[in-house]
């Protein structure tokens, strides 16, 4: 055992309290673990909100001469989170590179939502070694949902320990301060709060383009679905205050964003922590539609808290998009209760022809799950059955793996993995059967498009998004980027839409 573990071992299992004192001075805040059965501890801590975002005047300038790359795993959270550690990087004077070679501090920034995202992740700390050995004063820092976990921190103190720095996602205003410790001191740096987490406001952001935008308005899930870490990693589900969302989505607007997204991990619970105000995602969804923005879109949904307020202002339509992602994991109730979802087969296609009703063109999409513990044939029929009888335009499809720390980690995997891929290919088939069908129906029809910018394919193409969230590649002009055009549909395929742009509105309009 080296010094750095030496030191890490008495700060983790302090039983000699003489060592304790003798290292808590060098440790302060540099040494703080993950602790699972911290995070599982909730409502037990007051939810702070923290107006202004100050870097200390003594480490401005910190980043001077120095470039800093992060590569980011997962969701579109973690993405946003992207945004903010490079505002702050950046109000520290450091430069952004595409390169790790170049860069004076790497961060990945991960995702513990699905095993093989963690594998990628390990595989990457593995290879930046080299690296890590070529430049030693080289910052390499570990950060996002992966850092909550206790196995993960425990791992990387055992197998990586040329990591200089681990924080999570709760702390991430403290890094400028996390970096200043990394630099002046000669042990790995860990800070990972398991507490509830604050709101803190005024964050620096560096956004990807100009043209769309993602709006945090909650953080953290009190849902506990049993597959899910979520909880454990992102802490308590804790809103902005509307006033300031409304303010961030007004100044967006300023800039000319044409589109932003409202995130959260259970974005419909929004508002449900106010202990002063009866405000939720209905009531800020229709002070935002009247906003001097395109289009406004939300995610992720729980179908139990999506309530007829939500749906009453969608109806509205306007800069509301009629498109909603609406995750329902398995078409089975028994299923679904294993999963804790809190709803069941029926109340989930209850809320469907409620929503239907309301916006009868509205376009639905989902995610789900399959081979959970116990999922017997026959209830994967009935995912098969739920998905044909909603229509879903498309799904994000997962084969179940168990997450350390879950109660599903707990239950028997006893779904053979070559039954889960044979489930897994023919919900495949069915999702992509239906997704070509709904998109022949575009053919001849003129859609407005987001232009996003060149194909990833073909430079001389443009591509860009429907209202409905549809790719759409067509040839334009190269000053269409970042506008919204009238785009005519002339092939579709089974996830995409070729078209040819018009100058005038023909047809129907999608």
């Amino acid at each position: 055992m080296n010094e750095k573990q030496r030191l890490a071992t008495t700060l983790v299992n302090p039983s000699d309290k003489k060592s304790e004192k003798d290292y808590s001075k060098y440790f302060e805040r540099v040494y703080i673990p993950p602790s699972l059965k911290d995070a599982k501890k909730r409502g037990k801590e007051e939810v702070k909100y923290h107006k202004d975002f100050v870097i200390p005047e003594h480490l401005k300038g910190m980043g001077e001469g120095r470039k800093f790359y992060i590569r980011t795993y997962g969701c579109q959270m973690n993405e946003h989170d992207t945004e903010v550690m490079a505002g702050i990087f950046m109000q520290l004077g450091y430069k952004p590179t595409d390169s790790t070679e170049d860069a004076d501090v790497i961060l990945l920034n991960t995702c513990a939502i699905r095993e093989n995202a963690e594998n990628k992740v390990f595989g990457e700390i593995g290879h930046l070694k080299p690296l890590k050995m070529e430049k030693p004063d080289l910052i390499l820092g570990v950060c996002g949902c992966m850092s909550q976990e206790e196995s993960v921190v425990n791992k990387i103190l055992k197998q990586y320990q040329y990591v200089d720095l681990i924080f999570g996602t709760h702390n991430i205003h403290r890094l400028p301060h996390l970096l200043n410790e990394a630099y002046m001191s000669k042990e790995m740096v860990v800070e990972v709060w398991s507490k509830e987490g604050d709101v803190i406001e005024n964050l620096p952001k560096v956004r990807k383009g100009n043209i769309k935008a993602w709006v945090n308005i909650m953080y953290g899930c009190d849902k506990f679905c049993t597959y899910c870490i979520v909880p454990y990693t992102r802490g308590k589900e804790r809103s902005r205050r509307p006033e300031d969302i409304i303010q961030e989505v007004r100044h967006l607007a300023a800039q000319g964003y044409k589109e932003i997204t409202l995130l959260g991990q259970n974005v419909n619970a929004y508002g449900k922590d106010f202990d002063d105000i009866k405000y939720g995602l209905g009531d800020l969804m229709d002070e935002l539609r009247k906003i001097d923005i395109a289009r406004i879109r939300f995610t992720t949904s729980h179908p139990k808290d999506f309530d007829d307020r939500l749906i009453e202002v969608l109806a509205k339509g306007g800069n509301l998009v009629d498109h909603i992602h609406l995750p329902v994991q398995s078409g089975s109730s028994e299923i679904l209760k294993l999963m804790a979802r809190k709803y069941t087969r029926e109340q989930y296609l209850e809320l469907v022809q409620k929503i239907k009703k309301a916006i009868p063109n509205v376009s639905l999409t989902t995610d789900i799950i399959v081979g959970f513990p116990n999922e017997t044939d026959e209830q994967f029929e009935e995912t098969l059955s739920l998905y044909r009888e909603v229509g879903f335009d498309s799904a994000y499809t997962f084969i179940y793996s168990p997450r350390e720390g879950t109660p599903a980690a707990k239950m028997k995997d006893n779904v053979p993995m070559e039954v889960k891929k044979e489930r897994l290919q023919r919900l495949n088939a069915l999702v992509n059967e239906i997704s070509a069908q709904k998109m022949k129906e575009y053919e001849g029809k003129v859609v407005e498009v987001l232009v996003e910018g060149e194909s990833k394919n073909n430079p001389d193409i443009l591509a860009g998004y429907t209202r409905k969230n549809k790719l759409v590649n067509f040839k334009g002009p190269k000053s269409a980027i970042g506008q919204l055009v009238k785009v005519k549909i002339t092939k579709a395929k089974t996830w995409t839409l070729d078209g040819e742009m018009v100058e005038e509105q023909i047809g129907v309009t999608l």
